[in-house]
């Protein structure tokens, strides 16, 4: 007979990684938050590239995990941005330190996503829009690139939303 305590001082049985807290699973991603990050992947190819819409469209769609996007947020955000591009682009020019040009392709496509939806998608409250976009460059930009991409946004929402903005902030 085995007499060894296996259980926890709780009384819950012990881990089997030798004692350490299980990880925590990351939450999975929402069907929009998805929709964003196929949308900075094609946005980001245009920018670079210059190639075809309609063929960078096209393998966005065949990459993994796009079946598991919300589809019409994506098309909205891929396509409105690059359509709106120029105008995207003097927003943020009036908030950034430095052109658009200047910017690195994967912050300045993060800020065409998070002003396209600052702009057009008023649905989505402008701290989420904001916070969807400092996400992605928590993800896929530079070190710090996510407090210079919170900040334009931060700036550029005072002009794309004025009555919210002053309705939140008072």
């Amino acid at each position: 007979m085995n007499t060894k305590d296996t259980s926890s001082p709780a009384g819950k049985p012990a881990a089997k990684n030798g004692g350490k807290p299980a990880a925590k699973k990351a939450p999975a991603k929402s069907a929009r938050r998805r929709s964003r990050e196929h949308a900075l992947q094609g946005i980001y190819q245009w920018l670079v590239t210059g190639d075809d819409i309609g063929v960078i469209d096209a393998h966005t769609r065949e990459q993994d995990g796009f079946d598991k996007a919300d589809r019409g947020h994506y098309d909205k955000l891929f396509n409105g941005a690059i359509e709106e591009a120029a105008e995207l682009d003097a927003v943020l020019a009036r908030h950034a330190d430095r052109k658009t040009t200047e910017l690195s392709p994967i912050e300045h496509a993060i800020l065409m996503i998070g002003a396209y939806e600052l702009k057009n998608c008023i649905d989505i409250p402008y701290k989420v829009a904001i916070n969807e976009a400092v996400e992605l460059a928590k993800s896929f930009g530079g070190t710090d690139g996510h407090k210079y991409v919170n900040g334009v946004l931060d700036r550029a929402a005072i002009d794309l939303r004025p009555v919210e903005v002053k309705s939140v902030r008072g």
